[in-house]
């Protein structure tokens, strides 16, 4: 948990991507995931974070700003473009720095006073050893991802995840197509891959079926 000074709220922070709603970013300069981030770099990404969700005034706005903030951690397919594809999210402590920001902010806002992360938690973030990477998919039923498993591959190297969450059951894609959209959460960590290389998130599922992912890490703040 991460308590806020000032305020008697609470900013945990979540193991699945489901909390995110309402708290997007927009896109960062940074690139590559940076592994040696400052306490100085870690309130400048808190600020930036704070930045974009000050400026919103509707639904609407938080929504842009919500897609804009995963357009910058995604790998695979485009959702915009093809709505079926599947690609993953990828949430680094870059990401989570940004995302406690917009929750600072939301809360500055409601509460009508400034609410900060203290530095000790904001170190907690520094030091987090795992990258989580959402995986998301479409399939023929509700249930088409269950038993779904996910591995990352760099090289001859094969990394599988320090723990996976169960999927979602499937939620029904709008219009006449008969599919389902499914998601899943896995940690990887850290000390197990190359953070700066390119790589391939393989799924595979009980029946046999694959699907790969590209990922180049080289990209991802």
């Amino acid at each position: 948990m991460f308590p806020i000074l000032s305020s008697s709220i609470r900013l945990s922070l979540p193991i699945c991507a489901m909390t995110l709603i309402g708290f997007g970013a927009y896109p960062s300069v940074s690139s590559a995931i940076d592994l040696s981030m400052t306490m100085e770099q870690a309130n400048e990404a808190l600020a930036t974070g704070r930045k974009t969700m000050e400026k919103t005034e509707s639904v609407e706005d938080v929504a842009a700003v919500m897609k804009a903030s995963e357009r910058v951690i995604r790998v695979g397919a485009d959702p915009e473009v093809d709505p079926c594809g599947a690609h993953a999210i990828l949430r680094t402590r870059h990401y989570w720095l940004e995302y406690f920001g917009r929750r600072e902010a939301a809360e500055s806002k409601r509460q009508k006073q400034e609410i900060r992360m203290p530095e000790a938690k904001i170190q907690e973030i520094l030091d987090m050893p795992y990258l989580e990477v959402e995986i998301r998919l479409c399939g023929e039923e509700e249930f088409f991802a269950e038993g779904a498993e996910v591995a990352l591959q760099q090289g001859s190297n094969t990394i599988r995840p320090v723990d996976i969450g169960p999927a979602e059951r499937g939620r029904k894609n709008p219009g006449p197509t008969h599919s389902f959209r499914s998601r899943f959460t896995a940690r990887f960590a850290y000390a197990d891959f190359d953070p700066q290389a390119p790589g391939t998130f393989v799924v595979f599922f009980p029946d046999g079926k694959l699907i790969n992912i590209p990922a180049d890490f080289s990209k991802i703040h």
